[in-house]
C-alpha cells in the first residue's frame, strides 16, 4: 500500500489544513497504529514530538515499551517525554475501571505537557477499526446519536488523523517499509469487553460483507449529519423553553416543554451532558408536583411551580441532620420526622400494636439502645444493617438492588443512624437490633410526618 503516505497527506490537506508548521505532540505506545502514524509525520516533516506513557501495567513489558518509544524518538530526531503512573492504585483511589483510569491519567498528562512546551496539538493513532468498535461498544450500551457517531476526528486540541484508514493498510504500509513495533500481550485477552469484540465480533462481520469498513463509514457520515440536524434543531428551541438563570440554577418552562411534538426526547437533548441516566423520572417530572426531583451524580432537576431548574448538587450524600434526645419533630429537605417517647406507660394492648405495626412510616424502637445524637443522612458505600424479620446483615446497596429501586430513588432514601449502626432505611424497613423486645421498658415512637 505504497500510496498510504499520498492518501495521508490529502486527508491532512482536506481535514487539517490549519496544521501548517504548528507544534504536534504523538502519543505513542509503541504498538503498530502510533509507530506508523510517527514514520508518516516524519516522512511529511511535520513538527513533531513524542509522548509515551507507562501505566505499570504489563511489568518488564512495559519498561520494554517505552524503552522502544525513546528509541524510535532518537531515531526520528525529535524531542522524547515519559512518565509512569501506578495505574491501578488511581484506579482503585477514583472507584473507576483500569481502563478508564487509563484514559483519564493519559489525557490530563498529554494536556499538561502541552502546556508546559508550547505545542497546539495531540496525535493518536486511533484507526477506522478502532472507531468501528467504539461505535459497537456503544451501540451494546443502548447509547444516543452522539454515542453511534464514533471517535471525533478532532475533540478541542486532540486529533485522530488515521481514523478514515484500517488496520491491516497500516499493517502493509509497515511491513513493506520494514518498520518494527511492539505488541501488546493484553491486546488478544478477551477478558476485556473491546477485545472481545475486535477478536470475536469485527472478524464475522467482515466474513459477512468484506467491505464492512466501507460501509461502516457510511454509517458514520449519515449519523454524523442527523447529528447536526439535532444539533441546529435543539439550537432553535433552546430559546423558547429556557427561561432565565436564577441563582445557580437554570429555569426551563414546564408548559412550552410538553408542548413540544416530542418532548421525551427533547429532554434527552437538553440534558444529556449532565449526567442523568433514568429518564423516564426526568420525564415524569413535566407532570410531578412542584418539589419533585431528579438528581445524575453531578445535577438535579426541579419541578418548581412550572419550571423545571437544572443545578450543580451541592454534596447530597454530604448533609446530615442530627437529632437530640428532646427533639420532637425535624424537617429535612424531602420531609419530616415526628418524635414521641413512651415511657414507664408501655400496657399489653400497646405492646400488641407495637409487636403488629405494619406501617412503613412508623417505627417503635427501644430507646435504652440508642446513643444520641442520632444521624439523619443518606446512604453512602458500605453502609449495612440488619433488616427485621431477616436473619444476618445485608449491604443497604444490595438491599436497594432487591427493591429493584431506580438511581433517583436511591438517591431519595435516608438513613437513620445511631452512630454507624442504621435504625431505620426511612419508610422502608427497619434495622432489627432496635426493635422492642420483652424487656424493653422505654419506646420512642418515630413517624413519618406527612
Amino acid at each position: 500500500m505504497n500510496n498510504l503516505l499520498v492518501e495521508f497527506q490529502k486527508h491532512l490537506d482536506q481535514k487539517f489544513p490549519f496544521l501548517g508548521s504548528r507544534k504536534i505532540l504523538l502519543a505513542a505506545s509503541g504498538g503498530l497504529d502510533s509507530t506508523v502514524l510517527g514514520h508518516l509525520l516524519k516522512l511529511l516533516r511535520l513538527n513533531f514530538e513524542v509522548a509515551h506513557v507507562n501505566f505499570g501495567l504489563r511489568r518488564s513489558d512495559s519498561e520494554m515499551d517505552e524503552r522502544f518509544v525513546k528509541s524510535l524518538a532518537s531515531q526520528w530526531n525529535v524531542p522524547f517525554y515519559s512518565i509512569s503512573f501506578d495505574t491501578r492504585t488511581y484506579a482503585q483511589e477514583k472507584g473507576i475501571s483500569v481502563q478508564m483510569a487509563a484514559r483519564d491519567l493519559r489525557y490530563e498528562w498529554f494536556s499538561k505537557t502541552c502546556e508546559e512546551n508550547g505545542i497546539d496539538f495531540v496525535f493518536t493513532a486511533h484507526h477506522a477499526d478502532d472507531n468501528l468498535e467504539t461505535f459497537l461498544i456503544h451501540f451494546l450500551r443502548g447509547s444516543g446519536l452522539d454515542g453511534l457517531c464514533g471517535i471525533p476526528e478532532r475533540n478541542r486540541n486532540i486529533i485522530r488523523p488515521l481514523l478514515p484508514f484500517s488496520k491491516r493498510i497500516l499493517e502493509e504500509f509497515a511491513r513493506e517499509n520494514s518498520w518494527e513495533w511492539r505488541e501488546d500481550s493484553s491486546n488478544a485477552e478477551t477478558k476485556y469487553h473491546r477485545n472481545s469484540i475486535r477478536h470475536q465480533v469485527i472478524p464475522l462481520l467482515k466474513e459477512i460483507n468484506p467491505a464492512v469498513l466501507k460501509a461502516f463509514q457510511s454509517t458514520i457520515s449519515h449519523l454524523q449529519q442527523a447529528r447536526d440536524l439535532v444539533n441546529t434543531q435543539i439550537n432553535t428551541i433552546i430559546p423558547l423553553v429556557k427561561k432565565d438563570e436564577k441563582d445557580t440554577e437554570v429555569r426551563y418552562d414546564i408548559s412550552k416543554i410538553r408542548a413540544l411534538e416530542n418532548p421525551k426526547a427533547y429532554l434527552y437533548e437538553f440534558f444529556k451532558d449532565y449526567g442523568f441516566t433514568d429518564w423516564e423520572s426526568v420525564y415524569d417530572l413535566l407532570f410531578a408536583q412542584s418539589g419533585k426531583r431528579v438528581f445524575s451524580k453531578t445535577h438535579y432537576l426541579l419541578n418548581n411551580r412550572g419550571f423545571l431548574c437544572l443545578g450543580k448538587n451541592v454534596g447530597k450524600k454530604d448533609i446530615q441532620y442530627f437529632i437530640n434526645a428532646d427533639t420532637d419533630e425535624l424537617l429535612f429537605d424531602g420531609g419530616g420526622l415526628c418524635f414521641k417517647k413512651i415511657v414507664n406507660d408501655i400496657t399489653e394492648s400497646k405492646k400488641d400494636v407495637i409487636e403488629k405495626n405494619s406501617d412503613k412510616n412508623v417505627i417503635f424502637v427501644d430507646s435504652d439502645s440508642i446513643v444520641y445524637p442520632l444521624v439523619l443522612r443518606h446512604w453512602k458505600a458500605g453502609d449495612y444493617f440488619y433488616p427485621l424479620g431477616f436473619a444476618g446483615k445485608k449491604k443497604i446497596s444490595k438491599y436497594f438492588k432487591d427493591l429493584k429501586l431506580s438511581l433517583t430513588e436511591k438517591q431519595d432514601i435516608w438513613l437513620l443512624c445511631s452512630g454507624d449502626k442504621v435504625i431505620w432505611v426511612l419508610g422502608k424497613r427497619q434495622d432489627d437490633r432496635f426493635k422492642t423486645k420483652a424487656t424493653t421498658k422505654n419506646i420512642l415512637k418515630i413517624s413519618i410526618k406527612k
